[in-house]
């Protein structure tokens, strides 16, 4: 007998149709509830979260809504005098808040709100001997550190601060025999680290080191019976791979490898259809991260409702295109 598949069953009265407004009237409603236990425990992670939430309303065309002038002031407050920038006031900087910062900068094209020249520093001096990157003074390695890094400085137009060659060696080390990537050599692949490496290979001009149909196998293997994406195998489904594992098979050419329409299908249903925003699984409690995702995937499979999104920034097209940006992707 076989592993048994883990997944989820998808109910006959799901939603079938994107709730836009319900999802952008509880993005615009989410900020607003400062008591609220959910947004006081999310305090740790509040840099991305003003990132995943400003960037699912530019999507859906609902950017005016959100309070530009207060959020500035936030990114503004949050820089370091070391350069880096922390996921809220009091907190230690680090790479993947100053990522969060600079995308909400580049969204609003107000990058002159803090100081590029230290933000560069900062992501300069986080460089190993190795070419990885730390996430933070205190050393942590991970392959998302890396296309954190590369990512802002090619939105700041400052690649050329970092050792790319020796950037790029390290993450080269990290591929495994099954063509994706773990977030350290020798680890597990994983559809985020590899959404990561592949991201940070498509900034740099160094995709021609992937093996794109080795890869893109293992990426559209993870979609199951619902439509849904798990991120490893033996996984459930979840909304969010609906962007790790489709971004990473947009880069490398292979988005035509998975069932789309089952895919919409799963993502659909977790909408919630009186509170608006997306779960992870359908009938779980819905968050700004899950929304985000969930319209990014629907995105990237060519849904005329929302923007186009860019697979490797997961920020608009559009948002791109005035920067100047325009990263490798395999046909």
């Amino acid at each position: 007998m076989g592993t048994p598949v883990k997944d989820v069953v998808i109910k006959a009265d799901a939603p079938t149709v994107l709730l836009m407004e319900k999802h952008s009237d509880y993005i615009a409603s989410y900020g607003t509830r400062k008591d609220d236990y959910e947004y006081c425990m999310s305090e740790y992670l509040r840099m991305s979260g003003i990132y995943w939430g400003l960037t699912v309303m530019d999507l859906m065309g609902q950017l005016h809504r959100m309070n530009k002038e207060e959020i500035l002031q936030f990114v503004k407050s949050c820089q370091h005098d070391c350069g880096g920038v922390g996921a809220s006031l009091g907190h230690d900087p680090h790479l993947l808040y100053t990522l969060s910062a600079v995308q909400i900068l580049s969204l609003y094209d107000s990058l002159h709100v803090i100081d590029v020249d230290k933000v560069v520093e900062y992501v300069k001096g986080l460089q190993q001997e190795d070419g990885s990157f730390a996430g933070d003074k205190w050393g942590e390695i991970d392959t998302r550190f890396s296309f954190c890094a590369v990512a802002t400085l090619a939105l700041l137009g400052r690649l050329d601060a970092v050792n790319l060659e020796s950037a790029a060696e390290f993450i080269v080390t990290c591929m495994n025999f099954d063509g994706g990537f773990g977030c350290r050599p020798g680890s597990e692949s994983h559809a985020g680290q590899i959404y990561c490496c592949t991201g940070f290979l498509a900034i740099t001009g160094q995709l021609h080191h992937i093996n794109a149909d080795l890869l893109g196998w293992w990426l559209c293997e993870r979609q199951l019976p619902s439509g849904g994406l798990n991120g490893r195998p033996e996984k459930l489904p979840d909304v969010c791979y609906s962007w790790w594992v489709l971004a990473s098979l947009k880069i490398i050419g292979r988005l035509h490898w998975i069932d789309k329409e089952k895919l919409s299908t799963f993502i659909l249903a977790c909408q919630d259809e009186e509170t608006g925003g997306f779960a992870d699984r359908p009938g779980d409690v819905v968050d700004p991260f899950h929304t985000l995702f969930g319209v990014a995937g629907l995105s990237l499979m060519g849904d005329r409702q929302v923007k186009a999104v860019s697979p490797v920034f997961c920020m608009p097209e559009e948002t791109l295109q005035r920067i100047g940006l325009q990263p490798e992707l395999l046909s």
